[in-house]
Parts: C-alpha cells; structure tokens; sequence
C-alpha cells in the first residue's frame, strides 16, 4: 500500500506529536506510523493510521516498511551510543525502497555545539544522509522546554532547582512546536535537497530566571543552585539516575553556559506560521 507520509518512533512523544498534527489536514489512510512493537499499534490503527512495525535494527522490516512511502520522517532514536548505526539503517532502507524524501531531527547547529557528546551521533547521521543520494532535509531541534518542565517536581520537592548551565540563554521551545514544524516541513513542497532548519525558541531564559518562575507559580521560594558539571552529574547519579543520562544532562547543561542552546534564529515559528509556545506556558502546563 502507498502512503504519502511515515514517521518513524510513531509511539514516542515527538513521533505521535507529528501524527496528531498531519491527521489535523491530511487523510489517514495517506498517513504511516513506524512502531517497534505491534503492542503500540492499536490506538493508531483505530485513528485509520497505517501501522508498519520494525526497529531501527531490522533491516530487512525496515526496508518493507518504507516500500511505497513517499515522504518519511526519521524521528532520531532515544538509543544514545547507538544511534548513527541505527539512522544508518533507516538511510539505507529508505533509498532501497525507493522513498522520495526524509526529513531528520537532528540538534540545533550540531556541527558546531558545545553539548558535549551529545552531537557526535547526529553529524554522522546529517553526514549518511548527505552521502546517501536521497532528497532530504536536516530539521536541527533545540531543547524542549519540557526537558527542564520535567525537573519542576524534583525542584518542589527539594526546595531548589539545579543545573551546570550558569548564566547561559536557552532559547527552547515546545514540544509540539517541534512536531508542528515536522510536519509542515512534510507537507509543504519540498525544499532543495540538503536544506537545513535551524529550529529554536523565540525568547531566550536563563534557569535562574526559570527557577524564579517556577516561584511565582508555586508560591514557593526555589532558587536556581548553579553546580560545576561534575557535581551536577554526581547530584543526578546519587537521585538514581544512570549513568549515560546523567552524563548527557550534565554535558548539556555546561554546553548551555556558553550558548550551545540559545538561538535568535526565528525559522520554527516562521515555518509553524505563528508565536513559539511561552516557555512559561510549558511550565505551567506540567505544574498543572
């Protein structure tokens, strides 16, 4: 069967997002989601979507899964350390069944970010892609608000919020502004080949000036407590953390300190056509 759209990691946060969004204009049975497990396909099958199931490791149920797909989406893989064989996969089935386009969701300016390890997977993958032969684009996301939204109830509870990122600008934005973006990117016409979105936030925040309105909403004194990158990871890994996302967010928060996560760029709500969601919204949705 021929679909015009598929997005890989359909069950996840991102991918189900971006299927939300192309059933808002598109006809279901033009859309297909990609799931690792049959389990994850009802709620999606029962909205008239098209469910294929593969992981980014199959590379042969990759390959049938995309036969017929027009347009695909590579949601990157929360696999950390494994993702550039994994996306490598995906590139290479994708070009043997004949796909016409993939987007990808890589990292805002990966090839220059300060975030520590975190990048190294995404230039592979930006670099498979280029290498590749296929008509793609590169859809760089910043940080999600919710990635710090989620800290909110640690930091009620402990009377402070932590971090390593100093007095350095996050410029992040929404989930499903991401997502939004995604699709738009997908249904519009295609851009040239190898074109690059920088995607971002409109207003920029330090966590001491997230902390303070984390604050104002609670009613409740939180200060911001900056820590090197160090102690930052070993606070994490002592609440129980493991080890590769405490490493990850302490890297990432020190990257921050010297911009790696701020941006004036303006392209995500160009391309979403209206305002980024309020980075106070975001916080404000998960305290409620």
């Amino acid at each position: 069967m021929s679909l015009k759209y598929l997005v890989t990691g359909a069950s996840g946060q991102l991918g189900a997002q971006v299927i939300d969004r192309l059933l808002k204009t598109e006809a279901p049975e033009t859309i297909g989601a990609l799931v690792r497990r049959p389990e994850a396909a009802s709620a999606l099958e029962a909205r008239g979507v098209a469910v294929r199931v593969a992981s980014y490791d199959a590379t042969e149920a990759l390959r049938a899964a995309f036969t017929g797909v027009e347009r695909l989406l590579l949601v990157s893989s929360s696999e950390v350390g494994q993702r550039a064989p994994q996306h490598r996969n995906v590139i290479e089935a994708a070009k043997a069944a004949g796909v016409d386009f993939i987007a990808y969701t890589s990292l805002l300016r990966a090839k220059e970010s300060p975030l520590g390890d975190l990048p190294a997977e995404h230039i592979e993958t930006e670099d498979d892609l280029a290498a590749s032969g296929l008509h793609y684009a590169v859809l760089r996301n910043g940080w999600y608000t919710e990635n710090y939204a989620m800290s909110a109830a640690p930091a009620i509870e402990n009377g402070a919020f932590i971090g390593a990122a100093g007095d350095g600008r996050i410029a992040s934005a929404a989930r499903k502004d991401y997502a939004e973006a995604a699709a738009a990117v997908l249904m519009g016409d295609l851009p040239a080949s190898g074109t690059i979105y920088e995607l971002a936030g409109d207003t920029g925040y330090t966590l001491t000036e997230f902390a303070a309105e984390l604050s104002r909403l609670t009613g409740k004194d939180i200060p911001y407590v900056n820590m090197t990158e160090a102690k930052f990871k070993e606070t994490l890994l002592g609440a129980g953390l493991p080890e590769g996302l405490a490493k990850l967010l302490s890297e990432s928060d020190r990257g921050a300190s010297v911009g790696g996560l701020d941006s004036d760029d303006g392209t995500l709500g160009r391309l979403i056509g209206r305002p980024i969601t309020a980075w106070q919204d975001t916080l404000n949705e998960a305290l409620a």
